[in-house]
């Protein structure tokens, strides 16, 4: 893990204002899951999963601050001045085979002020693929 490009910097209110800033968007459907052919991750762990929009959605508003491992600047060529948001909740889903399983859910996040208005890009929504270290746990 490259900890140069992984900010943990922030207090527990920073980022729970980030978080809330986040699941409101959700909440108002001002989001959308990245599932184009660039994130075949995420299309396969929603298949896997079997995980309809409405649980989809549950996943993302169930995400808590301590949840919380860190942000980092969007690497894309024209975008490096987005912070990205990394939060990986335990969640209890039903694979492909309906059995119970408890899984490390790796989320990542873009915030977008669109005219005036936030809109939330989930970039990652899968299985953790890679160690994190939690802010706050």
């Amino acid at each position: 893990m490259n900890d140069q490009y992984y900010n943990q910097n922030y207090t527990k209110e920073e980022v729970d204002a980030i978080l809330n800033m986040i699941q409101n968007c959700i909440r108002e459907g001002n989001y959308h899951i990245a599932l184009n052919e660039n994130r075949q991750e995420n299309i396969n762990f929603i298949e896997n999963y079997r995980l309809s929009p409405q649980k989809r959605k549950d996943i993302l508003l169930q995400i808590k601050t301590e949840d919380f491992c860190h942000s980092l600047a969007n690497t894309k060529i024209g975008f490096e001045h987005e912070i990205l948001y990394v939060f990986c909740p335990n969640v209890v889903l039903y694979n492909i085979k309906d059995e119970r399983e408890i899984v490390d859910v790796y989320t990542k996040f873009n915030i977008l002020d669109i005219d005036d208005n936030k809109k939330v890009v989930v970039i990652s929504l899968h299985k953790r693929n890679k160690p994190l270290k939690y802010l706050f746990r």
